[in-house]
């Protein structure tokens, strides 16, 4: 299938300054950036700059970014599911993973998670894919942020519902391991029935509960 990627650039003024919101961003113009040092939920930042080359380079992968100047001081991954997760298991070419989403602390509250989902779903490029994120509350900044776990969630939901991903259910062990967890998922307009059908299978391994 065709992965469709149509580049956009929106410049928005910031607390600091103008800041861009752009890509999905090619491998050659993201290692000209840096990635800011608060970026550090994941990986360092260096080892994850490299990571997210990685994924600008593959054919599904996407980096949508929030940059000041030559800073990325924001940013999401689409990619393909890891070939350990179950969630590649009905090896859909047509399933994306919505892997991570991350803002540098200085620079948030300004919308900023929410422009680079819109700026990632603009001109329907992701309409004819499944787009799926797992939300644990284990990944979650709830030291910084202030807020509960059962506020973090909200708000989590609250900003992928903002590109009309939706909370589905699943059997998933790790999902189930927590009720603030779950799986939130945009099932793009021009995706057949058939992959939408194949996603439930790999929602749900135990049949009664399909």
């Amino acid at each position: 299938m065709e992965h469709i990627k149509r580049y956009h650039r929106h410049v928005r003024q910031g607390k600091n300054g103008p800041l861009a919101i752009e890509g999905p961003i090619p491998p050659e113009t993201l290692r000209n950036y840096r990635l800011h040092d608060a970026l550090d939920a994941f990986r360092r930042p260096k080892e994850q700059h490299a990571a997210l080359i990685e994924i600008s380079e593959l054919p599904e992968g996407r980096i949508i970014a929030a940059v000041d100047g030559d800073t990325v001081v924001g940013y999401v991954t689409f990619h393909y599911p890891d070939e350990l997760e179950r969630w590649s298991e009905g090896g859909m070419d047509d399933l994306v993973e919505l892997g991570a989403i991350e803002v540098a602390d200085e620079y948030r509250g300004q919308g900023i998670s929410k422009a680079l989902l819109a700026t990632a779903f603009e001109e329907g490029q992701l309409d004819n894919v499944i787009v799926y994120t797992t939300e644990y509350y284990w990944h979650w900044d709830l030291e910084n942020s202030g807020l509960s776990v059962w506020q973090y969630r909200e708000m989590m939901e609250n900003l992928m519902k903002t590109v009309g991903m939706v909370w589905f259910a699943t059997d998933d062990p790790e999902i189930c391991a927590h009720p603030a967890n779950c799986l939130m998922v945009r099932i793009g307009p021009d995706v057949p029935l058939a992959s939408a059908e194949k996603f439930d299978k790999v929602r749900f391994r135990q049949r009664f509960m399909y």
